[in-house]
């Protein structure tokens, strides 16, 4: 089945449930920030992942955005979540983590599923908004010369015109040839406030960054020049957790090793390994990388704030 642009507009309208207030704040020109929602169902345990959510959302409203938390609900794309769906998300053992190869199937059978950065960026953009806030990107694995498991979401990135804020790329990660998948897509990588680019839970990967910027109006006009010019894609804005909140990168890489043996012997493989490995890594921190974790994603929730009201002062 082939549809026309007027009638696939048509579906997509009834398929996509924006909140009201966020329906409102978009029409009016307000900045607005989407979140993911696999940090709450994936990402930590509850319910400090429905607490952190509530917290992400008010750290954004305190710096003069409004948040949009997206989920898949009911055969719906939703932007904007009340406290129900919110601990729905959390709470429920059945939740879906969908990314762009699980949504038509999520959608059509009105599973419930929390949605990765490419799933949150595609429906970000649906909805008219242009910054995203999540914790780390996912990226090239460790061994895709073997495995060739490289995420849906540099892909996205490479097409889709939603920036993405985050604290790097997830140290799990091989983070050297991500940066060189990302330059091959044509995706601006930009520190904030720091020439070396972030991993995460450190501020620290020994790798330099390719851009550096130190003010949220700059990174703004840097995403209008971009799409103004014709060039299509993401732009990855790289914060770095809190100075205070960082594990040591040579301390996490000991965990990271541990956490991928033990998911090979385990046998654990696709979507599944980035969760077993960051809540491996949290029970051999006692806490720790949970502790950083949940201090980067709202540190990068206040960045993104700013940036989208930069924004739209540029636009």
């Amino acid at each position: 089945m082939r549809l026309d642009l007027k009638k696939r507009i048509q579906l997509i309208t009834t398929i996509l449930k924006i909140h009201p207030e966020i329906a409102e704040a978009i029409s009016a020109g307000k900045p607005v920030v989407a979140l993911e929602s696999t940090i709450i169902s994936h990402g930590m345990p509850y319910p400090q992942n429905v607490k952190t959510a509530l917290e992400v959302e008010a750290v954004i409203r305190e710096n003069g955005a409004i948040p949009a938390t997206i989920a898949l609900l009911d055969g719906k794309m939703c932007v904007g979540l009340d406290a129900n769906q919110l601990e729905k998300l959390a709470n429920s053992s059945n939740v879906w983590k969908v990314s762009l190869r699980e949504m038509p199937y999520v959608l059509s059978q009105k599973l419930i599923g929390a949605t990765t950065v490419a799933a949150t960026m595609r429906v970000a953009s649906l909805a008219g908004i242009q910054i995203f806030v999540t914790g780390g990107i996912g990226g090239v694995h460790r061994g895709a010369e073997k495995t060739m498991d490289i995420s849906a979401d540099l892909i996205e990135m490479g097409q889709t015109n939603v920036a993405v804020v985050s604290a790097g790329v997830k140290s799990i990660l091989d983070i050297g040839l991500t940066l060189e998948y990302l330059e091959t897509l044509g995706i601006p990588v930009v520190t904030f406030g720091q020439n070396e680019f972030p991993s995460f839970y450190s501020r620290k990967s020994g790798f330099a960054s390719p851009l550096r910027l130190d003010d949220p109006i700059s990174i703004a006009n840097l995403l209008k020049t971009k799409w103004e010019i014709g060039l299509t894609g993401s732009v990855l804005i790289a914060n770095p957790v809190p100075l205070e909140f960082e594990v040591a990168n040579e301390k996490i890489e000991t965990f990271i090793l541990e956490a991928l043996s033990a998911s090979q012997k385990q046998g654990i493989k696709g979507k599944e390994v980035t969760p077993f490995l960051l809540k491996t890594i949290a029970s051999q921190t006692k806490g720790e990388s949970l502790e950083a974790n949940i201090a980067l994603i709202k540190n990068n929730a206040k960045l993104g704030a700013e940036i989208a009201k930069g924004l739209k002062i540029a636009m």
